[in-house]
């Protein structure tokens, strides 16, 4: 697989239009590979380098791993096959199932390419890949969000916590 490395601002649009549809984020801990399905994040520069901030809630499998290890890919879907039906399904089974007893990967066939920085892996289908270093990470209590926000809190005790990320590495899998 050849990656061709990029500027995290020239594609910083793309992500933000993907996120409502979903992008992954993929996790690893002690040989258990995991990805996940995230619908909130930005990118931008925090204390001088850019940063993808992830929300997670407290309640998730990724959360855990996440704790473990304070590594993490972000993975988009991206060019031709950003609409296929491999990637919508992926998405879809990502979004609704827990890694802690599924092997979310293996069941979406999506091929896991090594990260150059970093321990989670790439995924060849999803190619637009951001490998990224926990640098800083916060509770965001619910009792701290307003109307009409905090209806996102049916439980009040499955907050989420931002995970920023210091993107050290951005580049698009090419076959």
């Amino acid at each position: 697989m050849k990656k061709n490395e990029v500027n995290i601002f020239d594609y910083a649009g793309e992500i933000c239009k993907a996120l409502p549809q979903g992008i992954l984020i993929v996790s690893e801990a002690e040989d258990c590979v995991n990805a996940m399905t995230i619908g909130w994040g930005t990118v931008g520069i925090e204390w001088g380098v850019p940063i993808f901030t992830a929300y997670i809630r407290e309640s998730r499998f990724t959360r855990e791993l996440l704790d473990r290890t304070g590594e993490f890919t972000i993975c988009v879907p991206h060019g031709e096959n950003k609409n296929s039906t491999q990637v919508k399904k992926a998405l879809a089974l990502c979004g609704s199932k827990s890694g802690r007893d599924t092997d979310k990967i293996a069941q979406s066939k999506l091929t896991l390419v090594d990260a150059d920085l970093i321990q989670p892996p790439a995924i060849k289908e999803f190619p637009l890949t951001l490998e990224c270093r926990v640098v800083f990470q916060e509770l965001q209590p619910v009792k701290n969000i307003s109307a009409p926000l905090n209806k996102f809190y049916p439980e009040p005790q499955d907050a989420h916590i931002a995970y920023y990320g210091q993107i050290l590495k951005a580049y698009v899998i090419e076959d």
